[in-house]
């Protein structure tokens, strides 16, 4: 199963790879395939914009937005395309930024599962988001325990699991 990691990295302390870096082998363990967008900094960039686009945000607009939405269009389309489960990572530092925002509405409406691992109390997570979760986790030890247990697939069933 192809799993794309969805949290916080424009705003997120070290560009959201501590969680990343802690789930991934345990995702890989039970055989599944994990994409990190965090670490896939080059995605469909030139090796300009790659190297220059983060200091276009403020000093050339026009040619910033041209970038990112390169990056917009590589990541939803491998959502899209390719992805089986979203596993987010849902904080203040996601509340800051739009794209994990954008996964989870994008998986929801293609009927992508979303799992949702909670870094705050879930009061304060907006109900959108909240209505994109296939399911919701209180931690990732949570989360954790279902997929080794239980395994994604399982987990899945009856759960509105199945693409569109």
């Amino acid at each position: 199963m192809f799993i794309y990691l969805s949290g916080a990295i424009e705003y997120a302390p070290a560009g959201g790879a501590g969680w990343r870096a802690e789930i991934t082998p345990v995702l890989q363990a039970c055989g599944h395939e994990v994409y990190d967008p965090a670490l896939d900094v080059k995605k469909n960039l030139s090796d300009e914009e790659l190297l220059h686009f983060r200091g276009w945000k403020a000093a050339d607009l026009p040619r910033f937005q041209q970038a990112i939405r390169k990056i917009i269009d590589y990541d939803l389309d491998l959502i899209e395309q390719r992805t089986d489960v979203v596993l987010a990572y849902w904080d203040e530092y996601a509340m800051r930024g739009a794209g994990t925002h954008a996964e989870l509405s994008v998986a929801y409406r293609c009927g992508i599962p979303v799992y949702l691992v909670l870094g705050m109390p879930v009061e304060k997570v907006s109900g959108w988001i909240l209505g994109c979760a296939t399911r919701v986790f209180s931690s990732f030890a949570e989360a954790e325990e279902l997929f080794q247990r239980d395994g994604i697939e399982l987990a899945m069933m009856g759960e509105g699991g199945s693409r569109r």
